[in-house]
């Protein structure tokens, strides 16, 4: 038995070292090196000073601004602590109360929009934090904005189809508009 112990303890202290040391400085330098922004949790700054991050969502209230997806997390919305979708079926009454809720706040900001509302800014999406939204959602509130901030429609349009992301490597996903990005740069062209 004790001839089996010195082995075994000098295994267990070995691998301590490399999962518990080795590795984890390896894969921290290497994120450091190749990935600086993102290891750095893809901070996003103005004047100096960190607004958000480009992964994560964030709500927006304000007419001026171009809203999200709405969070799923808690205690509060776009928790990164607490990521993770709602769980709620298509067909349950809170979520159904919750899609009716965000409907009706957005045809009361703008009334005279007779789009029908993109799915995208009335759920939630599987992380609860997702920044982006479709296309199709930035361009459904491109008249609420234009009008608050007194700018010319089309341009408007048409700067926020410049800023349209594609496919993920050109296959994964769907084309997508970061929210945040978006505003962001909405605020610093005034």
């Amino acid at each position: 038995m004790r001839a089996m112990l010195r082995p075994l303890g000098v295994l267990f202290l070995m691998l301590t070292i490399v999962t518990g040391l080795i590795y984890p400085m390896a894969v921290t330098t290497i994120g450091r090196l190749a990935f600086s922004h993102e290891v750095s949790g893809s901070l996003l700054m103005r004047d100096n000073q960190a607004v958000g991050s480009s992964l994560i969502g964030q709500s927006f209230q304000d007419p001026k601004y171009f809203w999200g997806r709405l969070s799923a997390t808690a205690p509060m919305p776009n928790n990164a602590g607490a990521s993770g979708g709602s769980n709620l079926s298509p067909t349950n009454p809170v979520l159904l109360e919750a899609v009716r809720a965000r409907i009706a706040a957005l045809k009361t900001i703008d009334s005279g929009n007779s789009l029908p509302v993109p799915v995208d800014l009335v759920t939630a999406s599987g992380s609860g934090l997702d920044p982006h939204v479709s296309p199709a959602a930035v361009l459904y509130q491109v008249n609420r904005v234009a009008h608050a901030r007194n700018l010319d429609l089309v341009k408007l349009r048409e700067w926020i189809l410049s800023r349209v992301e594609g496919p993920q490597w050109g296959v994964f996903g769907e084309a997508r508009v970061n929210v945040i990005m978006l505003n962001l740069a909405l605020d610093r062209a005034k």
